[in-house]
């Protein structure tokens, strides 16, 4: 592939990833302030979440396998970034809990396959690593996502003070809107090296009959799952604290600074301490990181602890992509990474979501120590995991 080509489809693909993720940061942190504003209790808030978690299970699922069948997620992946733009504008008019929900559980539907099905693009053009010189690398374009995820959730919380809380709809249509043309114009490259047989093709049956691959899923659970207390109610309980969207959104950008930071050099330190160190590293940020959130709302210490995000999120994943690259075949990828991030991690979120009204209305921060528990709960699992071998998979 010549240099220039080879820059052309990398910028695209910077792009495409700087559309979506700025789309997902100016609306979704704040997602929960737009509910509380109007007026619903916690464990409501709790059920809106996890309802809109529920629909990505079975949404971003089926959508993905179709991808597989029909090989066409370049397109697909345009048509949802299209459908959230204008199903996401339904939160402007809608008034009362259960119309609010019912936005929110469609609005779900068509955001679930984006994640995966723009990660499923990256990692194709990311396979001819194997076969002579990279052309990009995974970690550069979830940095650039998650560079525009701060970007955006810093421009929507200073934006918030002056025009209101609505405005993160408006902002959240706009970019999706503006990704959906470049999901057509990145290129879908083959993965190499991975050719499928007869037994892999009754595909979820034989991802789940992968050791390697149960104990990402697990993992995932554990640790990403653990998020589901902070994304839900740290900014509602910052706000309860005092603190303003602007600087409750440069809190929050501290995290995804963090997660930037590890997606472009995390590499080296995955590379140095392996697949179960790395896990390891996740877990034990993890419990540090919820049991600072469920003691104090002390702004030097909360700026202290949402850099951990790098841990407890960046390079759990990046030890997933690399770990399920070598051990899932090229034709179940889409559906690999639908599981990954929204069986996996959606099932435990989507249920600790529910859970987690329930728990902040009568326990308040403290129930991050139950987030805690969890990670802590990770650290044997973690110990587990190893590389496969070349030519095992």
């Amino acid at each position: 592939m010549h240099l220039s080509s080879s820059r052309s489809m990398l910028y695209r693909f910077f792009i495409l990833y700087g559309s979506l993720y700025a789309g997902f940061g100016v609306q979704s942190p704040y997602l929960p302030i737009l509910l509380d504003n109007h007026h619903l209790r916690p464990e409501t808030i709790g059920l809106a979440l996890a309802a809109g978690m529920a629909m990505r299970l079975m949404a971003a699922q089926a959508v993905a396998r179709l991808a597989d069948r029909l090989d066409a997620p370049k397109v697909i992946l345009a048509l949802c970034s299209t459908a959230a733009a204008l199903i996401g504008l339904g939160y402007l008019p809608v008034q009362g809990a259960w119309l609010l929900i019912a936005v929110g559980v469609l609005h779900s539907a068509a955001l679930a396959p984006l994640p995966p099905l723009s990660d499923t693009l990256a990692l194709g053009a990311a396979a001819p690593a194997g076969s002579g010189g990279a052309v990009i690398h995974y970690g550069w374009l979830r940095g650039c996502g998650s560079a525009a995820f701060a970007l955006g959730l810093v421009l929507s919380g200073q934006i918030i003070g002056h025009f209101g809380i609505v405005v993160i709809v408006w902002l959240n249509t706009a970019l999706l809107a503006a990704a959906a043309p470049m999901a057509l114009a990145v290129p879908q490259l083959l993965a190499t090296g991975r050719q499928a047989t007869p037994s892999q093709a009754r595909g979820v049956g034989v991802l789940l009959r992968l050791p390697l691959y149960r104990k990402m899923v697990l993992l995932a659970m554990l640790i990403l799952g653990s998020h589901a207390m902070h994304d839900s109610f740290a900014m509602i309980r910052w706000s309860r604290a005092g603190i303003s969207p602007g600087t409750s959104g440069i809190l929050w950008s501290l995290s995804v600074a963090a997660e930037v930071v590890v997606f472009l050099f995390g590499r080296s330190l995955l590379d140095r301490i392996g697949p179960a160190g790395a896990a390891m590293l996740s877990a034990g940020a993890g419990v540090v990181r919820w049991a600072v959130m469920a003691e104090t709302a002390w702004l030097p210490a909360v700026a202290a602890i949402e850099p951990l995000h790098g841990l407890t999120f960046a390079l759990l994943h990046l030890t997933c992509m690399r770990l399920l690259a070598q051990c899932v075949p090229r034709h179940l990828e889409a559906t690999a990474l639908t599981i990954y991030g929204t069986v996996g991690i959606g099932i435990a979120a989507a249920l600790l979501t529910l859970a987690c009204g329930p728990i902040f209305e009568r326990f308040g921060a403290h129930g991050f120590w139950t987030m805690a528990a969890l990670c802590a709960a990770a650290l044997p699992l973690a110990l587990t995991l190893r590389e496969p071998m070349a030519g095992s998979r």
